[in-house]
């Protein structure tokens, strides 16, 4: 906690549990083995696609330990990321809120973060501010939003304007990620008749299977998943939450 003065910075403070790195460990590990054992009839390209994605996603985890931060200040917050920082003034941010992880996060990564939401209705995670660096991420925000109150032209109520643009844009981040989760399903359905056909020597289709048909359902998914969850939204945000 601090002592009621808006400055402050967040940076790690604790380390990744040690299971956290045992399973990435595992996984990798696995993910190396099994492109080794890639048959002489699909392309040698896969096993460079996967050590690509290892190492992109390990640099990515060291970079968020040790790079990210988030720096508050009388004039606003700096965020700054894995690669790119990006700072709103006080007069920019509508609100700071602490909320449940996204599902399928697992208890080995943080199960509450805070996010910057702006007057478009955007949000923007703030690196750090979560249950995994902090005691208790919501008594620390809301002692920030606290003393940052003097530095804003706006107040911290909630307008219904805004909740209905937060609302939709939560209801499109719903339909591109379950239609992430539709196209990997249909990616690896496609991975299996490939196989197939190279076992019973039949032409390959990898560019037609592996890359033609996953991005059509994505898109498709995509746009059927958006404008179900977009026409459901409730009907007065005047009293929401």
């Amino acid at each position: 906690m601090h002592d009621g003065g808006v400055e402050r910075e967040y940076r790690k403070r604790r380390k990744v549990p040690r299971t956290y790195l045992l399973l990435l460990s595992v996984v990798m590990l696995n993910a190396l083995i099994q492109s080794g054992r890639v048959s002489d009839g699909m392309q040698r390209w896969i096993p460079a696609v996967i050590v690509l994605l290892m190492v992109t996603t390990v640099v990515r985890i060291v970079l968020e330990q040790y790079r990210a931060y988030t720096h508050v200040t009388a004039a606003g917050i700096t965020a700054q990321g894995p690669v790119r920082s990006r700072t709103w003034a006080w007069q920019e941010v509508y609100d700071i809120r602490v909320q449940p992880a996204p599902r399928g996060s697992g208890r080995m990564a943080p199960q509450w973060i805070t996010y910057l939401y702006d007057l478009e209705g955007r949000r923007f995670q703030l690196p750090h501010l979560n249950d995994w660096q902090l005691d208790d991420p919501y008594a620390e925000v809301s002692e920030l939003c606290l003393a940052a109150a003097p530095y804003r032209s706006l107040t911290w109520e909630r307008r219904s304007e805004i909740e209905e643009r937060i609302l939709r844009r939560a209801a499109r981040r719903k339909a591109w990620t379950w239609a992430a989760y539709g196209t990997l399903i249909v990616f690896f359905a496609m991975l299996a008749v490939d196989l197939y056909r190279v076992a019973v020597g039949l032409p390959e289709h990898m560019l037609l299977l592996l890359a033609c048909v996953p991005l059509t359902s994505l898109v498709a998914l995509g746009a059927v998943l958006q404008w179900y969850w977009t026409t459901r939204l409730p009907p007065t945000l005047a009293q929401q939450p």
